[in-house]
């Protein structure tokens, strides 16, 4: 059976009066939101506000109590862990604060992860993998693992490996928050014109009032509500 299509039939994702709760706390209260193809989006929000609840509920790490999810149309917040852990496998990537690369790995190898992960060869992994790094300013750092990386080129190769799959949709979560201006600045251009390259829109949680100005769409969230949509 299809599952129901989306009420914007335009958003490759969109949300519907979704809820999160926590205790009796609501970290959403009812929010609606559509992210279009190639959008660049930054949420922003006092801590406690919800924004994060609200990039984990997108992206399939949290279940909303209440609301329905579509992605390109098709409704995925029913579907069980199994799938919504195939689901951001294929069609989402991620970049956090920390990077969270895998230590043991090289920066081709952390790259190459998603691909392999979904049932790529080696070889086509890590070229793949290399090829990105080459995009993002790291060629000659490929054999380098994350202790011999500074903090930019870290989350440089966290940025490759969001988008060596080519996903939908990237969430980035303070991806700035532990770098200098300069090289957060820098990092956050690259993931965008990365992004714009393959097409995907991106997600970015972020508390730099700065860096969330800068782009094209901010989304403020108060007590788990959509307090203000701005525009560029």
């Amino acid at each position: 059976m299809p599952y129901p299509q989306s009420p914007n039939r335009t958003a490759v994702l969109s949300g519907r009066g979704l809820v999160k709760r926590y205790g009796t706390q609501h970290a959403l209260a009812g929010i609606d939101i559509d992210i279009e193809a190639g959008d660049a989006v930054a949420i922003v929000g006092p801590s406690g506000s919800g924004k994060t609840s609200l990039l984990h509920v997108l992206a399939g790490i949290l279940r909303a109590d209440a609301g329905e999810i579509f992605l390109a149309g098709q409704r995925v917040d029913q579907l069980n862990e199994k799938k919504r852990s195939e689901l951001r496998r294929t069609e989402f990537g991620f970049v956090f604060q920390s990077g969270m690369l895998v230590a043991e790995l090289t920066a081709e190898e952390n790259v190459a992860l998603p691909l392999l992960l979904g049932g790529a060869g080696r070889k086509e992994a890590t070229t793949a993998g290399r090829e990105w790094l080459t995009r993002l300013g790291l060629a000659g750092k490929e054999g380098r693992r994350p202790g011999e990386l500074s903090g930019g080129e870290a989350q440089r190769v966290a940025i490759a490996r969001a988008l060596t799959h080519r996903p939908k949709v990237i969430f980035a979560d303070e991806p700035t928050g532990a770098l200098d201006t300069r090289t957060g600045r820098d990092t956050m251009d690259a993931l965008l014109h990365a992004a714009a390259e393959s097409g995907a829109a991106v997600i970015v949680v972020t508390h730099d009032r700065e860096l969330a100005e800068s782009m094209p769409r901010t989304v403020s969230i108060r007590d788990g509500l959509i307090a203000a949509r701005l525009a560029a």
